[in-house]
């Protein structure tokens, strides 16, 4: 996977504010301040996936293109709408 390391990267620092929000909810600390840290998880999740999106887009789709399987490459066009529709609503 391209990008491998800087998203494992981005993963480990979720990982750490995750860590941090249980500490949180634990500790009984303000609601609004946990909305406001699980706002930020959310919107570094969705960094990464776009990270993830594009290097999938960059290999894999971009291969099936430039072969010589037409079915190949549809069923690459099938798999992006399908996560779209899955993950983006």
């Amino acid at each position: 996977m391209k990008d491998k390391e800087a998203i494992l990267k981005r993963l480990k620092r979720i990982e750490g504010q995750v860590r941090g929000l249980q500490k949180m909810v634990e500790q009984d600390r303000y609601c609004a301040d946990v909305l406001t840290q699980l706002a930020s998880v959310e919107q570094a999740l969705s960094a990464t996936g776009k990270v993830v999106l594009k290097n999938h887009l960059q290999t894999c789709v971009t291969s099936a293109v430039k072969g010589a399987s037409p079915a190949e490459a549809e069923k690459k066009f099938d798999e992006i709408v399908h996560l779209f529709g899955r993950h983006w609503r």
